[in-house]
């Protein structure tokens, strides 16, 4: 993914000595450049096998469009396509030394064309080209990682639907709080992901724009077609600028920030997946645990926690690709090689703990029972009671203070009725009886009711979390609905091009 600012003069002509030899210094350097310590520091050819694919179908769509353009000849075209064809067969291993795929493509290229095989490259700089074939791979790498997102709020969608009336204790700071159902948890985390998988469609369309054609950044003056060869890679449009086309990695940036936020998100799914089941409130599959090496009766969310590390290398990788970035003159400079692996690694990294996070969330137990017994504790019903007082004419603050002084009379723990008529008295000076009914009181203490009394638009009550179970499933269809069509959109793309080559070959 590299370019050592190419200077070509756009005729194609090579040195034919060292294009024809394998062992040389390719076609880009020649003799010049070829040697000294540095070669092996500069070369991304072991790396840029990831876009080995990519780099052949925007060599492709190039050549086409300056056949059509009439810029170089159809048999020209013809020979150096078929090269492309045979250089795609025998794979990335057997690509000659080079500082990078595209040059190494490109001398292979000229190794079985010979001098005119040059001419590939007539009308492009390698910062256009390898701009293109960043934003060419990246952009199905995005779609993998939405479906892997797509998956686990189906994982989500799916287990909290089987457990809208299963009570469990919610937290704040760690401390019982309010009781809550394992379906309001876990669509929660849906809610989240549904966002998360909005950004990265967000990203992957700014991505799919195409910079080919802007040449090494001002240009050229060949009578070129780039809203041809846009569509014939699946590119939703060009990028303008031709200094901002080969220059740009903000999308690299976005897409970036977009996998860490939502490596973020699974790590908090992850965290408290861990917590519950040290608590014995979810029972994850064997599958999704691991043993102790020493301790036969231990049974470790490993995998989870491992989910959760990823959010460290995505905020790394971030970091360091922002870092990279970060003040670098117009328009192309070599740091950006190193700025692209920070991408590829977060993507990767992503989409696997998605997809691991999705199987465990959709594999695992939760315990009925358990959990409704550890529902109420820590006077977690505390706020039902207050809410009565308050429905009643009590300010809240007054009514605050009551629960607060009947929890500290029970320890902690739920108090009685008796206790919280008593704390009344001294509070209020009159009956806890007086502004609400003993069967309110002790309706509001139950979990499960207090539950269901919290019917607000997004709340925890079954028919409250009902609604919320419609918009996840709408909001799911909706975005596989716009993964397809992308999709879709690239394989007609890749079909359109097969095609157009075929008419040269």
């Amino acid at each position: 993914m590299t370019d050592g600012e190419d200077h070509s003069d756009g005729s194609g002509s090579q040195d034919g000595e060292s294009a024809a030899d394998g062992d040389g210094p390719g076609v880009v350097r020649r003799d010049r450049f070829s040697g000294g310590p540095a070669r092996g520091f500069l070369s991304s050819l072991a790396a840029d096998e990831r876009i080995f694919a990519a780099d052949l179908a925007v060599d492709r769509a190039h050549v086409v469009m300056l056949a059509e353009q009439g810029i170089v000849a159809d048999d020209v075209a013809g020979e150096i396509l078929t090269a492309l064809d045979a250089v795609e067969s025998a794979g990335h291993g057997a690509l000659p030394d080079g500082e990078d795929v595209h040059e190494a493509i490109e001398t292979a290229v000229v190794e079985r064309v010979g001098p005119d095989g040059g001419k590939m490259h007539t009308a492009r700089s390698r910062n256009d080209e390898v701009a293109a074939c960043i934003r060419y791979r990246l952009r199905e790498d995005l779609l993998d990682s939405i479906e892997a997102i797509i998956a686990l709020r189906e994982a989500l969608l799916d287990t909290a639907a089987e457990h809208v009336d299963t009570v469990m204790p919610g937290y704040t700071h760690l401390q019982p709080a309010q009781p809550t159902t394992v379906a309001h948890f876990l669509l929660s985390y849906e809610s989240a992901a549904a966002r998360d998988t909005a950004r990265l469609l967000d990203a992957h369309d700014r991505a799919n724009r195409s910079p080919l054609g802007a040449a090494a950044f001002a240009g050229t003056p060949f009578d070129v077609d780039r809203q041809r060869t846009a569509d014939l890679l699946g590119f939703d449009g060009v990028i303008e600028n031709s200094m901002d086309a080969s220059a740009g990695r903000d999308f690299l940036a976005e897409s970036t920030a977009a996998l860490a936020t939502h490596a973020t998100t699974l790590s908090g799914l992850a965290e408290d997946l861990v917590l519950f089941a040290n608590r014995g409130y979810v029972d994850l599959a064997d599958e999704y645990s691991s043993t102790s090496s020493i301790m036969p009766q231990k049974v470790n969310p490993d995998t989870l926690e491992l989910v959760r590390a990823v959010a460290g290398d995505a905020v790394g990788g971030l970091t360091g690709l922002l870092t990279t970035l970060k003040g670098l003159p117009r328009a192309y400079n070599r740091d950006l090689q190193r700025a692209t692996p920070h991408a590829w690694e977060t993507v990767d990294a992503v989409s696997e703990a998605a997809a691991v996070a999705a199987g465990a969330v959709g594999t695992a137990e939760w315990p009925v029972e358990t959990l409704a017994a550890a529902a109420g504790t820590g006077f977690s019903t505390a706020t039902g009671v207050a809410d009565a007082l308050a429905m009643a004419g009590v300010p809240f603050r007054t009514a605050h203070e009551v629960l607060a002084e009947a929890a500290e009379r029970s320890g902690g723990e739920t108090p009685t009725v008796a206790t919280l008529d008593e704390v009344a008295v001294d509070v209020l000076g009159a009956s806890l009886f007086e502004y609400v009914s003993r069967e309110h009181v002790e309706a509001a203490l139950d979990p499960a009711e207090s539950v269901r009394s919290r019917d607000s638009p997004g709340g925890p009550a079954p028919e409250a979390v009902a609604s919320q179970l419609d918009a996840a499933g709408a909001g799911i269809d909706t975005d596989s609905t716009a993964l397809t069509s992308r999709r879709e959109m690239l394989d007609e793309a890749t079909s359109t091009l097969a095609a157009a080559v075929e008419t040269y070959v």
